[in-house]
This record gives C-alpha cells, structure tokens and sequence, in this order.
C-alpha cells in the first residue's frame, strides 16, 4: 500500500525533483501540499508548487501558508534558486488556491488520516509549528514527522554552522524539535544525496518534460562551487527514506536550536555526548545509501516525466 504523504514545502529547485519523484513513485500517494516562504516569497512558492503539478499533470490540493518567519525576516534564495525560485520551462497555472491556512490544513489531514500519514516538512518550518500550537497531539496522530534542515554533527550551508531552512526560521525550528520528536535530515546526509552530472545530462537530451527536470537538478550550479559527484538534491534524501527506510540511518539525539540571534544563530546543539543528560527528542539522520537514494528519484521522475507525457 501507498504511503500517505503531506510535503510541506517551499520550491525551490531541489523541492520540485523531490515532488516529482514523490508524485511519480507507485509507494508514495501524495495527499496534500503545504507552502511556505523560504527559496522564494510564498506567493511564488505556491505558484511553482502548483506549476509542478500542473506540468506532470496531477491534481493534489494546496494549500498556501506563512508569509515570514515567526520571528526573524524572511530571507529567500532566487540567487540560487532562479527567478521566482525555480528553473526550467514551467507553466503558469490558472486560478488560484483556497482560503484554508496550511496550518489548519496539516492539522485536517492528521485527523482523517491518523498514523497512515506522513508529514514531511522540507521547507522552514513556521506551519508546522503553528499545527503543532493547534494540536499539540500532532505527532501522537501522525505516523512520522520528517524534517528537512539542520546540521547536527556537520558544518552549515548559509553560516558556518547553520542549514538554511533551520536559519530562515529558528525559533519555528526550535517548536518543531521540542514538540515533534522529527526524523532530522540534515546536512550531516543531504550533502551526499547527490545526482551525477551524466544523469542529469541524459535527462536533457531527453527532451521534454525531462528537460525541465535537468534545470531542477543543476540548479546550484551557477552560483556555488559543486562537487564533481553532482549537486546535492537536499530534499529528496527524504522521500528516499519515505520510499525505503533502510536508506538512511538514524540516531536519537537530545537537541536545541540557537535562537539567540548570534554567530551560531539557527545552528543545531547536538548533545552526542549526554552533557545535559536529557531524554532524545529528534532521530538524526547520520548516514544514507545513496546509490538506493539515487535509484529511488530516478524511478519516481521516470514516472512523473511518463505521466506528463502521456497526459494522463
């Protein structure tokens, strides 16, 4: 059986390889999207969330959420993530979304659907903390809570210490690791969750809606220095998990997020060590199979590509 998956999400380049793969993947039944600020404004993030499904031809409900984070200012990603925050030949979706906040929405789907779903939240996390303010119970509801942010036990991606979702929004990330008990996938393992260059090249030549998948997964590469093995496709590492959970390792971690507004400011404080002697409260995700994790996206956008294609 299908998993049941809410994203919470802000696309973003590496979001919308995430979501056709997730919408493409035969294990994975995609229930709702959730969208916050974060590579873009939220007004673009809703269009581009839209665009993806619109370009693959799904119909999944969305839902627009924060606009800025609960407290700091919002700091978006276009220099990275393109014009609008996403790459690629997208088309601009007609009509708009509905009035329900993504927060009353992520709330909804955990009571129709219980521990049959799965919320994974790639994106700063401000609607998540905001369910969380609404039904504390949420992860009691739900089957798993997956984030994508953080680096526990490696160095950051926008400070030297502090991943970017987690430094758009500390004080959401804090609520989030307080009360959720989330699985944590960070840097310490996104980093390596890496597509090759030659298979992003063969989707070019492709063609079509492959084209469009190709400028996704590059799209770091104008504006950072990317390892030889490929650009790291951050949020995928988690619908790999989703799909396979033998493909990454996790281990329990007592944790807090600097909210101090300092040098380390949206870092994680990972207690490997049991200094504070406190019970875990976040599963860190500390290694990935990345050769399962490269063959589970390319299935999934095999299947979206097929599926706007085929106009089904």
């Amino acid at each position: 059986m299908a998993r049941k998956v809410l994203f919470d999400t802000d696309p973003g380049c590496d979001d919308a390889v995430m979501l056709a793969a997730a919408l493409g993947h035969n294990a994975i039944d995609v229930v709702g999207l959730t969208t916050v600020c974060g590579n873009s404004t939220v007004e673009n993030t809703t269009r581009n969330a839209r665009a993806i499904l619109e370009l693959g031809g799904y119909d999944v409900p969305v839902a627009r959420g924060c606009a800025r984070p609960l407290v700091d200012e919002l700091a978006t990603a276009e220099w990275v993530h393109g014009e609008g925050g996403i790459r690629g030949d997208m088309p601009y979706p007609s009509g708009d979304v509905g009035d329900e906040h993504a927060a009353d929405v992520i709330v909804r789907q955990a009571r129709k659907h219980g521990d049959d779903l799965t919320i994974a939240a790639v994106g700063p996390l401000p609607n998540l903390a905001f369910a969380l303010a609404k039904e504390p119970d949420l992860p009691e509801i739900v089957d798993r809570i997956y984030v994508m942010g953080g680096a526990a036990l490696s160095s950051g991606n926008v400070t030297p210490v502090a991943e970017a979702n987690f430094h758009n929004d500390p004080a959401a990330a804090s609520r989030v690791v307080q009360d959720a008990f989330p699985r944590m996938v960070g840097l310490d393992v996104t980093n390596d969750a890496t597509i090759p260059f030659e298979r992003i090249e063969s989707y070019a030549e492709r063609g079509g809606v492959f084209e469009t998948i190709a400028e996704w997964a590059r799209y770091p590469t104008d504006a950072v220095d990317v390892d030889e093995t490929g650009p790291s496709i951050h949020d995928a590492a988690v619908l790999a998990d989703i799909v396979d959970p033998d493909v990454l390792d996790f281990e329990e971690y007592y944790c807090e997020i600097d909210t101090t507004g300092g040098p380390s400011h949206g870092s994680v404080v990972c207690d490997q060590h049991g200094v504070y002697e406190e019970e875990p409260n976040a599963a860190v995700a500390v290694d990935i199979d990345v050769e399962r994790y490269r063959e589970i996206v390319d299935d999934g956008l095999s299947a979206y590509a097929a599926h706007a294609e085929d106009g089904e």
